[in-house]
């Protein structure tokens, strides 16, 4: 049975494997969430996911002990912002991460927000299908990628983030 939690900081080398197993290299290939044909290097490192629990929040969903999938959320003025929405790349497609989504929307309600915003690289054309099927708009806006920073990874061109909202009835 999947149950929710938020991550501490011991999970911290944990949700890196994860995060980077699931979108970046070899690995990540096993998943339909990959990024490896648009960067290289790793999409984040123990350090920048201290940093978010003890600042924000990671969500997690664990089948017994095991951690199956995360999402990132931060509380912003106007919205709750989320990224790194993850599944271990052999159990993704079985509804895992939809339902990381929902725990979002309920904490989202939790919080009283009405307004849920989030980035995807541009050119994640199935990427942003789903997120479409699940209500979310683009909303024209775009964002640069944080192209000096390889802690994000290493772009193989040039990448642009499309800045998406939903909002919560």
């Amino acid at each position: 049975m999947m149950r929710f939690r938020k991550a501490d900081i011991e999970d911290a080398h944990a949700i890196t494997d994860l995060v980077n197993s699931a979108y970046r290299g070899d690995s990540s290939r096993a998943g339909w969430t990959t990024e490896a044909d648009l960067l290289g290097g790793q999409r984040t490192d123990a350090e920048a996911i201290r940093e978010m629990i003890a600042r924000d929040r990671i969500e997690l969903v664990l089948e017994e002990d095991s951690i199956l999938g995360c999402i990132y959320i931060r509380r912003e003025t106007s919205a709750v912002y989320f990224g790194m929405l993850t599944v271990r790349p052999l159990m993704q497609n079985r509804g895992t991460g939809k339902l990381l989504l929902e725990r979002l929307e309920e904490l989202t309600r939790s919080w009283h927000e009405t307004k849920i915003r989030m980035t995807v690289i541009g050119s994640r054309a199935e990427l942003i299908e789903y997120y479409e099927r699940r209500g979310f708009k683009w909303t024209g806006e775009t964002e640069p990628f944080p192209e000096s920073d390889p802690r994000f990874g290493i772009p193989k061109s040039k990448l642009v983030f499309k800045v998406f909202e939903k909002t919560l009835v």
